[in-house]
């Protein structure tokens, strides 16, 4: 499957789709300026969509087109109960780190960048240990 264009901005390659009505975007920039004009969920589209189960909360996920790519519930808790990461995100260089990857129009590169940096690092190998235990 090839890289998709952001249908918001046309320019970047798009990693995410809306979770009402699919269309792909690039950054939570391009995802705001969607919303600006409320969009409507088809029923053709309703079933195409891959969540991953949550009872505690409303929050909806964006569309993944891998589901294998989305974590199960007990991996989220395991990584939201440990202090080890909990720790690591109160760090102001860790927490500008992740938000340059999130608001960026190439994630991708943002992260190869990120991982340059020990911090960074440090807290992507904590994560990956926890939800994969044999990693």
């Amino acid at each position: 499957m090839g890289q998709k264009k952001c249908q918001v901005c046309e320019d970047a390659q798009s990693k995410y789709k809306c979770p009402t009505c699919l269309i792909t975007y690039c950054s939570v920039a391009c995802f705001r300026k969607h919303k600006e004009v409320p969009c409507q969920k088809t029923e053709s589209l309703k079933e195409e969509k891959v969540y991953p189960s949550s009872t505690t909360n409303d929050y909806q996920p964006p569309y993944v087109d891998e589901p294998s790519e989305v974590l199960q519930e007990s991996q989220l808790q395991s990584v939201a109960s440990s202090n080890e990461i909990r720790d690591l995100v109160k760090y102001e260089k860790l927490q500008k780190l992740i938000h340059s990857i999130d608001c960026s129009a190439d994630p991708e590169s943002e992260l190869d960048k990120a991982m340059e940096e020990e911090s960074f690092s440090q807290f992507a190998e904590k994560i990956l240990s926890t939800i994969v235990p044999d990693a």
